[in-house]
């Protein structure tokens, strides 16, 4: 078990998870830098953990501006040092109630925030961690990622996208004693959660998932999915041939 990190960055901390990992982690002598692009909802988070006696820094910021995500995550980087950058930023989109298809608007974004800008704030945040040896960060991957959903074809490959690339550089980064952790959560409450089309089975609140990430990133667990029989059977789907694996997903009613 590692030491319990006493200084955390989170983007996208407006967001399910990370409006609970927040205040999970606040208490006396602990720094919250928090990103969102909503100030209100940011204002309201400070104010409950503060009252649980952290440090907050906030940043309103809307992380599709590469330039000023990478700008900030540097700079805050070197005068804050945090010890955990939580990579939590996302978005989703889907199909359409009758499959019409994505939008192209909605699919560049999700790439440019779930992808593009990840690895943006994991660039920013390295220098720093590599320069003193230490350091931890989080990436948020899902279950789609191990087998790309038919009604949410763009999330599901940027889920998958962020598994493979949070698992590379978690070996490259380990000698350099900074760890690199990738979230694989299934459905937990949150507004994006409730507007992704097709049943929600094993929904966990926010709370629950904050907890059980904290419990993963304290051991240092490459890979902290959950819950677990949601889990198997998403790894089983990506296992097994497709065509018996397409049959599986129209029948749990996640089919085109």
């Amino acid at each position: 078990m590692t030491q319990s990190p006493r200084c955390i960055l989170i983007t996208g901390a407006t967001g399910g998870i990370g409006g609970a990992l927040a205040p999970a982690y606040a208490a006396p002598g602990v720094t919250l830098i928090l990103q969102g692009r909503r100030t209100d909802r940011l204002e309201e988070m400070a104010t409950q953990c503060r009252a649980a006696g952290a440090r907050v820094l906030l940043k309103a910021l809307d992380v599709r501006d590469i330039e000023a995500l990478r700008t900030w995550v540097a700079e805050v980087s070197a005068a804050e040092q945090p010890d955990l950058v939580v990579v939590g930023a996302g978005l989703n989109t889907d199909i359409g109630p009758q499959g019409e298809g994505e939008v192209w608007s909605n699919t560049q974004a999700l790439v440019e925030v779930n992808v593009v800008a990840a690895m943006a704030t994991v660039e920013a945040a390295l220098p720093a961690m590599r320069a003193r040896r230490s350091g931890q960060i989080a990436l948020f991957s899902s279950l789609a990622g191990w087998r790309g959903l038919p009604t949410t074809p763009s999330y599901s490959a940027s889920k998958a996208a962020m598994k493979a690339y949070g698992e590379a550089i978690r070996d490259w980064l380990a000698p350099e004693g900074v760890r690199v952790n990738v979230i694989v959560p299934g459905y937990v409450e949150s507004k994006m959660c409730f507007e992704m089309p097709g049943p929600k089975p094993f929904l966990w609140t926010g709370e629950r998932a904050a907890a059980r990430i904290r419990r993963g990133l304290a051991a240092n667990q490459g890979r902290i999915s959950f819950p677990f029989p949601l889990d198997l059977g998403c790894w089983l789907l990506g296992i097994i041939p497709q065509r018996l694996s397409s049959v599986i997903l129209r029948w749990l009613d996640y089919g085109a």
